[in-house]
């Protein structure tokens, strides 16, 4: 079963899920807004991606925050675990170990039919 780690809100987060139903692949939700993601798990996903995949430059939390696109990725991993809307999004751990991070369908689609 794979874990999809987003918002209900998110456009993404909804296509994949949508994906995942429609293709029939097992999923469990983690919602950011209300489950912390820890700073072993962060670094778990840092492992297989890089943080700037990780770290959402383009989001409305990183706009209100008024952050600099050039703060470094240590500022970024403190910043990204008290404020997990920074997260790009959806973030999916595949049974495989591996880490999707987004949502492209002609990745989803290669990974997952």
């Amino acid at each position: 079963m794979v874990k999809v780690y987003g918002i209900t809100t998110c456009g993404s987060v909804k296509k994949a899920i949508a994906f995942f139903k429609e293709n029939v692949v097992p999923y469990a939700f983690v919602d950011l807004k209300s489950t912390q993601v820890s700073e072993a798990k962060l670094q778990e996903w840092l492992r297989a991606q890089p943080m700037s995949l990780l770290f959402n430059t383009k989001g409305t939390k990183f706009k209100t925050l008024g952050l600099s696109k050039e703060i470094s990725d240590e500022e970024k991993k403190s910043w990204l675990l008290k404020e997990q809307l920074l997260f790009k999004r959806p973030i999916v751990e595949c049974e495989d170990g591996t880490l999707l991070v987004g949502f492209d369908e002609e990745v989803y689609t290669k990974k997952f039919s």
